[in-house]
This record gives C-alpha cells, structure tokens and sequence, in this order.
C-alpha cells in the first residue's frame, strides 16, 4: 500500500490531501479545480444522495432537471445575487469554433459569438423562478417543492479535493409558498432534515443556527445553516437553507391569485448541500490509518478476508463463507468476501482499513478447525474471536455499535471544543491555542465582524438557534448586546 499516511499531528491538510487520493476517493483532473470522483467515492456519495433523496420525497419534494446554462441577463435581475456571484462565474461566449489557417489549431470565429453570453451554472435560482413564472398562477399550483441533483460551476483558484473545486455535485431545493409563514417553515424544516442526516448518517454532530447579514447567501432575506467541526478544530459549513423573501419572485414576475382572487408574490425557499460533505465525513472520523466510515454509509460494510495455503484451503474457507455472506446481504448489510490471489492477506488487511471498511473478518486454518472467525472493528481497531453461530448477530450490533461510537466521539470532541470568552485578547488566545467554536459577544454590525475577520481569519459561524439571552459587551467595541454567537476559522 506503499508508505504510510502523513499523521495527523504532524501536517492535518497533507494528511487530508493523501488520504482522500490513497483511499482511492478521488483525485486532481487534467482541468485545474476539477476533480475525478474516484468509484469508491463515488459509492459514497451514492449513499448519501440514496438518503437524502429519501428524505426529501418523504417531507413531499419531487426531483426535476434544469438547464445548465443561463443566460447572462436573468443572472443580472436579482441585484445582490449578480453581485454575489458575479466574481466566480464561468461564461461561454462563442458556439462554433474552426481551424486555424495558420496550422497552429483552432481559433474562435468571431461570427460565432452568442447574442446573449450564458453563466455556466453556479446555482439554479435565476432559470428557475423564470420558469416558474410559467408554471403559477394561482394558490392551487402552490406549495411547488422541487429539487434537482446536478453540478455547479464555482471558479475557484484555491481548490481542495472535495471542500472546494470549480465544479461539485450537490442537491439544490427550491420551492414556492403562498405565505410568508410557509416559506419560512419549509426553510427551518430543511435545516432540521440537513442536521438529522448529518448526525444520524454521517455521524457527524452539528449545530443549527442562522447566518449574519454579511455572511448570508446572496439574494437570501434568512440562512439557515448547519456548523460541523473538524478535529483540527477549524468549522466546516455542512448545508444552508434558505429564506428568499419575495426577492426572487419580484426579479422573475413570479404572481399568483391568492384565495381571494388578488394577485400577490410567491414566498421563496433554495437549500443545497454538496460534495463537501464527504470532506466533512473524512475530517470529522478518519485517523492516522486512514478512513473511518459510518456503517450507514460505507459502501463495503463487512469484509472477509481467507488466510490459506493451497486451494484446498481457499475452497474449504469459501464452502464455509458463502452461506454467511448470503445470509448477511439478506438482511441488508453490504459484503464483500476478498478471495484475489494477487495480494496476501497483510495488503487487504491494510488497504481495508485505509478505506474505513466498519467490520473485518478473517478466516483461516485453525478458524475452520474451531468454527470461529477473527473479527476486527475500524473504529477502536479491537480484535476478537467469535463462534461461527453466533457471527450474523455480532456483525449486525457491531454495525450499530461503531455508527454509535463514532458519533460519541465526535460530539464529545465538539463539546470541549466550544469556549466561552469575555475579552478579545482571551478570543485570539483560544482560537491560536485551541481552535474550535469560540462563543462571544458581538455588537451586531457588520464592521465589527469584518475587523475580527481581518485580524483573526476567524468569522461568525452561526447565532445557534437555541440560543440563550444573556447581556453582556461585545468583546471588541465594549457595545451591549444580548446574546453571544459561534466564532471560528473555517474551511
């Protein structure tokens, strides 16, 4: 498996860079910023859309499909969403192009440029409530609930695997309400849906709350947000939910004939979450041997790996294993029995648990002998010897188990990573010293915010949704205010 992984302690973001490319999840493309999402990672993500894809069409969404162009002019309807996203927009400006004469290769044809220039995708609002406008009429076309898997296109210049490329995958929800108390609801609701899948797929602990003025989503009245932290103690935003107002639909002429027959503004909600989260499943859980996956998750739940000479011995192993395998794919656990002859037994041990696999048995001569099999958790790296008749039942509390723990162990990392300070030298002490969420008293403008960003790289997270009134001086300006929000660098 070549050398080992670069440990945590010693350098987090190589360890993060060579495990998401050693774990075979994914890899740096001959287009800079993009990514090659690798099968493995693939099946990870495949997991996670299976998930959220229910969830959605159980709280009533339907899936539909919007063009990835849009025409330059409906970006420009909404006046902070242009701006928002004016300085990261990929343009396609020509249609056609020709060969050089010159032999050099190809040349634009200036004939061929577009009448009107297209933004590649960077998020869909904008072509879909001008669509919309067609699809509303009156209160019975509403709530519409619509969401779309797809790719955007961010033009990044700093890119990571995963956290940030300048094109992802994602979800994006966008729905339409009769009411201001509906659109509201709806964008609360997702943000609780987005905590739920964290915590109980990915078993990562998250914290709710809302987004400042500044920090909010570009045409958004109110966002909505989920935190995660990382082991190194820096936050991760994990999704965003949000609250539109009538913006959009004013932009798009969005009306409807409300019940008493007056035409009136739809209500607008857009919630997304992206490829990132698998750099928030591999931050949160993995350690110096690689990936620690959630049961739920994990593409390979259980492996099995044979110790043999001979095939005489491989074949006896397999008329004992099959039955098992069958018997637990059965009962919806994902299998995979690893009977290749080109590695031993060591390289499939170290390659499994380089890519998180939850359970690993191993079965040799003596198993056999003794109706056992060795069985290895990933999570705590613990061994044990477990009878034959009572493997299926061990396997499937294990599976639980381990979704369990990780999660444990995760929030109690989150837990002691939260500090209350009262003063801004205290603030810059934790956050060089200690890192994670830093609870602090803030004036509320936005002034105040751009100076701790500037001076500490820190930025407000989220005002926690359960937040607690307490009166207190803004650790900068000595202003009052009545409630401390998150503060952290983030990825």
């Amino acid at each position: 498996m070549g050398k080992k992984l670069t440990s945590r302690e010693e350098d987090y973001s190589k360890w993060y860079n060579e495990l998401v490319v050693k774990a075979d999840l994914a890899e740096n493309s001959g287009v800079r910023g993009c990514m090659v999402i690798k099968p493995y990672g693939f099946a990870i993500w495949e997991k996670m859309q299976a998930g959220l894809d229910k969830m959605f069409k159980e709280t009533g969404h339907e899936n539909a499909y919007f063009p990835l162009f849009i025409p330059k002019s409906y970006l420009s309807k909404e006046a902070s969403h242009v701006e928002g996203f004016a300085k990261e927009c990929a343009v396609v400006t020509h249609y056609r192009l020709k060969n050089a004469e010159d032999g050099s290769g190809i040349v634009v044809d200036e004939d061929a440029k577009l009448e009107e220039e297209l933004i590649v995708r960077p998020t869909s609002e904008t072509i879909i409530w001008d669509t919309y406008r067609k699809w509303i009429q009156s209160y019975r076309d509403l709530p519409l609930l619509i969401n779309q898997w797809a790719n955007v296109v961010r033009w990044e210049m700093r890119t990571r695997l995963f956290l940030r490329t300048a094109e992802f995958l994602w979800q994006e929800g966008h729905t339409a309400h009769a009411t201001e108390k509906e659109a509201v609801e709806e964008a609360d609701m997702i943000m609780h849906l987005y905590a739920d899948f964290a915590e109980n797929h990915m078993a990562v602990p998250v914290i709710k709350g809302t987004k400042t003025e500044s920090e909010r989503f570009a045409g958004a009245v109110e966002t909505y947000c989920i935190e995660a932290l990382m082991q190194d103690g820096k936050a991760l935003q994990a999704g965003t939910s949000h609250f539109l107002g009538q913006n959009f639909a004013k932009a798009f002429d969005v009306k409807f004939a409300n019940k008493e027959g007056k035409q009136d503004y739809v209500w607008a909600t857009s919630w997304g979450v992206s490829t990132r989260l698998m750099g928030a499943l591999i931050m949160t859980h993995s350690d110096d041997n690689g990936l620690v996956l959630p049961p739920k998750l994990a593409p390979i739940q259980v492996v099995i790996v044979p110790i043999y000479k001979g095939e005489e011995q491989l074949n006896a192993i397999t008329e004992k294993v099959n039955p098992l395998v069958k018997e637990l794919r059965s009962k919806g656990i994902s299998v995979k029995f690893d009977n290749r002859d080109t590695h031993k037994p060591g390289f499939k041990f170290n390659e499994y648990e380089l890519k998180g696999v939850p359970v690993r048995l191993a079965i040799g001569q003596r198993d056999l002998e003794n109706d056992t099999f060795e069985v290895a958790r990933r999570d705590t790296l613990e061994k044990e010897t477990v009878a034959a008749e009572a493997i299926i039942e061990k396997i499937t509390s294990l599976l639980e188990d381990i979704q369990t723990n990780i999660y444990s162990k995760a929030k109690t990392h989150q837990q002691s990573h939260i500090t209350n300070v009262e003063t801004y030298e205290e603030f810059k002490k934790v956050l060089e010293e200690k890192g994670g969420f830093v609870a602090a008293h803030w004036d509320g403008t936005i002034e105040t915010e751009d100076k701790i960003k500037t001076e500490t790289k820190a930025s407000i997270r989220c005002i926690p949704i359960d937040v607690i009134e307490e009166e207190g001086k803004c650790m900068v300006t000595g202003k009052p205010s009545s409630f401390r929000v998150l503060f952290a660098k983030a990825y």
